[in-house]
């Protein structure tokens, strides 16, 4: 399975693959908007946004994206561990 998370904390970069590899998601993490988002995000199972550490346009961008490839959103306030943990315990 793999996941996509857009935003969060750049210096949570390590801890939030951590936590997708325990759940046994293969993750791509985008904290910063990158010139060509559209064509990284590919079809992954889920999409994880996480709406207070990410731009408007990022995430209309991610959002479009999905909707076009009908990969499956969770959107976030926080963008804390223990909120991508429960993210991924909610999906169990």
């Amino acid at each position: 399975m793999s996941v996509v998370i857009i935003g969060g904390n750049d210096r949570m970069h390590f801890q939030y693959k951590q936590i997708c590899k325990k759940f046994n998601y293969k993750a791509k993490i985008f904290t910063q908007m990158p010139s060509d988002l559209k064509n990284r995000i590919g079809r992954p199972d889920l999409l994880i946004l996480f709406t207070n550490t990410v731009s408007h346009k990022m995430a209309i961008a991610a959002s479009q994206e999905a909707q076009k490839n009908n990969i499956l959103v969770e959107r976030c306030h926080s963008s804390s561990s223990a909120a991508l943990s429960k993210i991924f315990e909610a999906l169990k």
